[in-house]
């Protein structure tokens, strides 16, 4: 099995999951799917500590500190995955996991209305879901050798749900290439990390990847996050467990602008993809708002209302990474020019970067990433960057992964973010690049009118010189010139002539 999953098993599950979908919507089918995988892998985290105590023969099994200790879920008889796979043909199986799912949660409070129980409705194919149990069976989610083997599946399966979804799967799902850019930016290696509209989790799950790639302690990192839609904070609630990432994304889902759960809190990182130019965001009750420091954001349009809230959130030391839309990068619409121009007067933003079109699958506009920082001057670990600005335009990176679909490779990722680090660091290797980054002063900001844009600045990439003289290349290229007029030209000749043999003479 192990080295089944070296070779991309989670695509082999997938297609055989998407199978048995049936009539489902892939927006419902998520759900039953993703708490199958969810229940499965509790299971077996659970009964394989369940079978060393056993080994032990000290009689510890059904000892439930044993298993918290090592925070692992208490996982009652009828909710294991043995009971329920055998169980899988009979008609009432839809029962018996409804009925494991309210034991787990009964038995785990920190799962507490968190699990799906939608499974005995009649719209549910009892034979398919049957189907689902033993494919989900055949795949053993925890074991020593590969720790993540169920992160990898359910980040997988995230993927392809948002990628069926279209514009409803871009609610819980930052495409994992722009998380990693992200990340690979602002470097969240220890403190505070905030994310207020947190989705399923990507941000706090890539966070986590970070630090164990620059064998740092994930202890070292507090998890703060927030989101509104219901179903979504459930899937982030569960992705966090299975990874064994505590965090505080809140008792339930709230609307981070009318109800904020962390009003107190001033995070040392800020990792953020807000919903793209929300227009019914509920401003107008707004107006008189403490994060509007720097303008009061339009009621059509949340981008504005978003930056501010981040701001307002930062830690004196703090930096932030959002994705927007390309429009916030120069919309003078209702007030959003002048609230961006305080931004920029006060110094805190310190990179824009424009990323390619089609990254996502809920749009396939442009977008960018605005990276802030409260102290760009005396930070600790970084040179004073006091009123420069790093614009990178990465709009012709990426490759296609299918007709509708981008992705950042591995060196595009490290070639932006490699490049921010050089330029913030104290004796970094930076350097300007026709077409691709400059380092910008506020002057030059200022002489645009505050748009930022990075294409207005980074200039036209240069030529390389192929050591061709011009007068030859110009031979060359008018030899060629007169070839394709003279085929042109002998071709009118034929159209002219069968014409003519039908009667209609040009």
């Amino acid at each position: 099995m192990m080295e089944t999953a070296k070779i991309g098993f989670e695509e082999t599950l997938w297609k055989a999951a998407d199978k048995l979908r049936g009539s489902m919507d892939a927006s419902e089918y998520k759900h039953v799917v993703l708490g199958l995988i969810f229940l499965k892998y509790i299971s077996d985290k659970f009964e394989m500590k369940y079978n060393e105590l056993v080994e032990e023969g000290e009689g510890f099994e059904e000892d439930r500190d044993e298993y918290t200790a090592e925070n692992i879920f208490w996982v009652p008889k009828q909710s294991r995955w043995s009971f329920i796979k055998d169980r899988a043909k009979d008609p009432k199986i839809g029962q018996y996991i409804d009925e494991a799912m309210i034991e787990i949660e009964k038995e785990n409070p920190s799962l507490r209305s968190v699990l799906d129980k939608r499974y005995a409705r009649p719209e549910i194919d009892k034979r398919r879901l049957g189907e689902l149990i033993d494919l989900i069976s055949t795949i053993k989610l925890h074991s020593k050798q590969e720790k993540d083997l169920l992160g990898r599946v359910y980040e997988y399966f995230l993927g392809k749900f948002a990628s069926a979804e279209g514009k409803g799967g871009g609610e819980f799902y930052t495409p994992q290439s722009v998380v990693k850019t992200l990340v690979e930016m602002i470097e969240p290696y220890e403190g505070r990390i905030y994310d207020p509209c947190c989705g399923s989790g990507g941000m706090f799950v890539q966070s986590e990847k970070f630090v164990e790639r620059h064998q740092g302690k994930i202890d070292n990192l507090s998890i703060y996050g927030q989101e509104l839609n219901s179903t979504t904070w459930k899937l982030c609630k569960m992705n966090l467990a299975i990874r064994g990432i505590e965090g505080n994304i809140g008792e339930h889902h709230a609307d981070t602008f009318h109800n904020d759960l962390h009003k107190t809190l001033k995070a040392d990182f800020i990792l953020a993809n807000p919903p793209f130019n929300v227009s019914d965001w509920g401003g107008n009750e707004l107006v008189d708002d403490v994060r509007w420091k720097f303008g009061t954001p339009p009621a059509s349009n949340a981008n504005y209302a978003w930056l501010q809230h981040i701001i307002y959130h930062l830690a004196p030391n703090g930096a932030a990474g959002i994705v927007l839309a390309n429009g916030s990068l120069s919309s003078n619409t209702s007030n959003e020019g002048e609230i961006r121009k305080n931004i920029l007067e006060a110094d805190l933003v310190d990179a824009i970067v424009a990323l390619p079109d089609k990254l996502f699958y809920s749009t396939g506009i442009p977008v960018c990433l605005w990276i802030l920082n409260r102290n760009k001057k005396n930070h600790p670990k970084y040179r004073s960057r006091e009123h420069e600005i790093l614009f990178i335009d990465a709009r012709n990176m990426g490759q296609m992964v299918d007709r509708r679909l981008r992705e950042l490779t591995e060196e595009d990722i490290q070639k932006i973010a490699g490049t921010y680090r050089n330029w913030r660091k104290l004796d970094g290797e930076y350097e300007d690049i026709n077409g691709f980054c400059k380092s910008a002063t506020i002057e030059d900001v200022r002489q645009n009118d505050y748009v930022l844009t990075p294409g207005r600045y980074v200039g036209i990439s240069d030529v390389e010189d192929d050591g061709i003289p011009f007068e030859e290349k110009m031979e060359t290229l008018t030899s060629e010139l007169r070839e394709l007029f003279e085929k042109s030209h002998r071709l009118e000749e034929e159209i002219r002539k069968n014409l003519g043999g039908i009667g209609y003479d040009i």
